[in-house]
């Protein structure tokens, strides 16, 4: 395998995400030994988040609260030639950087992992399988999918819209329009299925479905987080 490309950006956004940093960072000392930069963008946690990130990330940083929000205060903040998007409840494989490297010298411009879900729904393996080929299909990345991009194209189509959700649809469309298809890693990175084991997996399901058809539609970005919610 390729060595691992020299400037990356790692960056998480969180809130209140005390119980799952200090494992999700130790995982990553690996990758930031070889030269991978960590940023933290808390949106004001209140559980001490911010204090267990510092020992085990470069930058931690305290911007507005909101997902598209604090990833663009991270992204201001990165020094890396591209920048991967990662969740706190999702978990990059050991070779991420290597893998992510390979893709851009390869001449990727931008694209995301392969997904697997992991909870207590029997469903979770269909969900992701079905969010994989989508993705493959539509070239349509989602933040559970650690979606990565070169920073000078990042930068040039203004980073993540200033909304609360679908971000990376939206920006996974601007790319699109650029004619950039994502690169498709296989990884997979493993990502918590809390949402679809509090709300009910089905239930989950079909309300994503509505949604983002809805916003296919054309309905606001603001008015798909309140059904959300």
């Amino acid at each position: 395998m390729r060595p691992p490309m020299k400037h990356l950006s790692f960056i998480i956004p969180v809130l209140n995400e005390a119980a799952r940093l200090p494992a999700l960072l130790a995982a990553l000392q690996p990758l930031r030994e070889r030269g991978v930069e960590i940023i933290v963008a808390d949106g004001g946690s209140t559980d001490g988040s911010p204090e267990l990130a510092r020992p085990g990330a470069d930058h931690v940083l305290v911007a507005p609260r909101g997902r598209a929000r604090q990833m663009n205060a991270g992204a201001a903040q990165a020094r890396g030639e591209a920048l991967l998007f990662l969740h706190a409840d999702t978990e990059l494989p050991p070779e991420a950087d290597r893998l992510l490297g390979a893709a851009l010298q390869g001449g990727a411009h931008w694209g995301r992992f392969d997904v697997r879900i992991e909870g207590r729904s029997r469903w979770l393996p269909l969900v992701a399988f079905m969010m994989n080929r989508r993705s493959r299909w539509t070239g349509i990345a989602t933040g559970d999918q650690a979606m990565f991009v070169r920073r000078e194209l990042f930068e040039r189509l203004g980073g993540f819209p200033d909304q609360p959700l679908m971000e990376d649809i939206e920006l996974s469309q601007r790319l699109l329009a650029q004619g950039l298809r994502p690169a498709c890693l296989r990884g997979p990175v493993r990502t918590s299925g809390r949402r679809w084991d509090e709300r009910g997996a089905l239930r989950t399901i079909v309300l994503m479905w509505v949604l983002r058809w809805r916003y296919w539609r054309g309905a606001s970005a603001q008015s798909i987080w309140e059904a959300y919610r």
